[in-house]
């Protein structure tokens, strides 16, 4: 695969990482998969990358006082232990399984922010306590790391719904958030997919490396838009992954 790919492909994944908190594994995993990459080399570049584009821009975010680290460490650590498991469990599922897995995700995702499903910040959240507050970012951390980077997806969209409805977040608080868990999330997800031989180190270095250049562009476009407008903006990201993916789908079957 050609460098001028990649490098296009890492600075587009880097300004949906600063906008969306999602790392750009909705964006490199399908655009990879048609380019002829088989889904387990797509995930393992995805996930290196944002090792790049979430430190960079989680320190951005330090910087910009946009992030509340206290929150994104208790939901890093969650992730640090949950992305350990993703190199099993991409090695053991077949790429046909993968594949599926990705695309529902990508459409249950879809689904909850175009249908406003517990997606926006609950004006009465039903967990006040801060001790539970903490438990469960831990456990939306792990969770989110087991299932989203083991398909190559940073997992702001799993950790925004989780976020929103049980602690009140808005999307613009959870974004730094989800930012700084893609950094716990990628390093532990890569070193397990590198132990199992799923990472091409060339690519995602180049991947990664681009997408920094992204990242900062996309910070700043996130704080010039409303709320609504942002959510708007993550359900055509969505639906642009679904539809590469089904296409995909459609050259496999």
């Amino acid at each position: 695969m050609s460098i001028e790919i990649l490098v296009v492909l890492g600075c587009v994944s880097g300004v949906a990482a600063g906008f969306f908190g999602i790392g750009g594994g909705v964006i490199i995993v399908p655009c990879l998969l048609l380019l002829g990459m088989q889904m387990e080399y797509a995930i393992g570049i995805s996930i290196m990358q944002m090792i790049f584009s979430s430190a960079f821009g989680s320190f951005i975010n330090i910087l910009q006082k946009k992030l509340n680290i206290c929150d994104g460490v208790f939901v890093g650590l969650g992730g640090l232990m949950g992305a350990a498991f993703s190199g099993i469990i991409v090695d053991t599922l077949s790429s046909q399984i993968l594949l599926l897995l990705f695309l529902f995700l990508s459409c249950v995702s879809f689904y909850k922010y175009a249908f406003d499903v517990k997606t926006t910040a609950n004006p009465t959240p039903p967990i006040t306590n801060p001790l539970k507050q903490k438990i469960l970012m831990i456990i939306a951390g792990f969770l989110t790391g087991i299932f989203a980077v083991s398909l190559g997806v940073g997992g702001g969209l799993i950790l925004a719904p989780i976020l929103a409805y049980y602690l009140g977040f808005d999307s613009k608080k959870v974004v730094p958030i989800s930012l700084f868990f893609i950094i716990f999330a990628s390093v532990s997800g890569s070193i397990s997919l590198a132990t199992h031989d799923l990472i091409d180190f060339q690519s995602g270095l180049i991947v990664g490396l681009s997408s920094m250049f992204g990242v900062g562009c996309g910070i700043y476009l996130m704080s010039k838009v409303t709320l609504n407008n942002h959510r708007y903006a993550l359900i055509g990201i969505y639906a642009l992954s679904i539809l590469l993916t089904l296409w995909k789908v459609f050259l496999e079957f």
